[in-house]
């Protein structure tokens, strides 16, 4: 198994292809989070991305049909989707996406004789949320909160929601798996403007690291000469707390480094080259 710490965003996932997974997957018993007395959600999400927002925590009373749960969005963020789609539970979106709900319309289908307390009991509810792109990596968008009230419009329970916007991974665009290299080859990439990027390799030793210029492009050099064979390579970008990681990149050393000429200090700091510092020995030694 891979000794590569793979960065995890949670809730980071595409709206294509994620609802009905989730719906699978966030509506089965038994919560994993504890509740704490509270509703509770987090999430961490890219800019200008759709993530999941898993809603729990209800340990209360029993709550019958008309019983409903709410999430309003954070600051500039929008709910897009409520894919929860157990029977007895109806989800809703409001208008401009300011919150989303679930009402529980009671037991229904093969699910018939269901008794109230499973309506919020040891469930998770995910809300599909979109983060502006514009949203800076690391912070945190205020102002979400979650509430239960039951079917006479009395708060039952209370709770707010996490919402981390995650770091966009970068990229390892050079050198190209496979192809074989130098023992110093450039590496080169693409990463959110102002991120931390460190080359490691397999070992997680580091190779090379540098900031991503304002445009986002950042490349670097190893220090060290890499070790001849086969290997890997991943990028890491850090910014403000949060991180994510690139593809592997298979690589091939089959170069040696190149000898290092002996080299002198001049009276300057600067380095000579092996002629001009057997012309400075002379001279020093006159």
């Amino acid at each position: 198994m891979s000794r590569f710490r793979r960065a995890t965003v949670l809730g980071c996932l595409a709206v294509a292809g994620a609802m009905t997974a989730a719906a699978a997957a966030y509506g089965a018993d038994g919560a994993s989070e504890p509740g704490g007395g509270d509703l509770w959600a987090t999430a961490t999400i890219e800019p200008g991305r759709e993530g999941i927002v898993r809603v729990g925590g209800y340990d209360g009373a029993p709550l019958g049909a008309g019983s409903v749960l709410t999430l309003s969005a954070p600051a500039n963020a929008r709910v897009t989707g409520t894919p929860f789609a157990a029977g007895g539970f109806r989800g809703a979106v409001a208008l401009g996406g300011a919150s989303g709900t679930y009402t529980f319309e009671g037991p229904a289908g093969p699910v018939a004789g269901e008794s109230a307390p499973a309506a919020w009991k040891g469930r998770t509810f995910p809300f599909v949320l979109s983060v502006p792109a514009d949203a800076e990596p690391g912070t945190r968008l205020p102002d979400c909160a979650l509430v239960l009230k039951d079917a006479k419009g009395t708060v039952q329970q209370k709770g707010t929601c996490v919402v981390t916007v995650g770091l966009p991974a970068p990229t390892l665009s050079r050198p190209q798996s496979g192809v074989p290299l130098g023992a110093l080859p450039k590496m080169s990439g693409t990463a959110y403007p102002g991120a931390q990027v460190t080359v490691r390799d397999a070992l997680e030793e580091e190779v090379c690291a540098t900031t991503a210029a304002p445009d986002g492009a950042w490349s670097c050099v190893p220090s060290l000469a890499l070790a001849p064979g086969a290997g890997r390579i991943q990028a890491t970008a850090t910014f403000n707390g949060v991180s994510a990681a690139s593809e592997q990149i298979h690589i091939l050393v089959t170069e040696p480094a190149a000898a290092q000429p002996d080299t002198v200090t001049d009276s300057e700091g600067g380095r000579l080259a092996p002629d001009a510092a057997h012309s400075h020995a002379r001279g020093a030694g006159r």
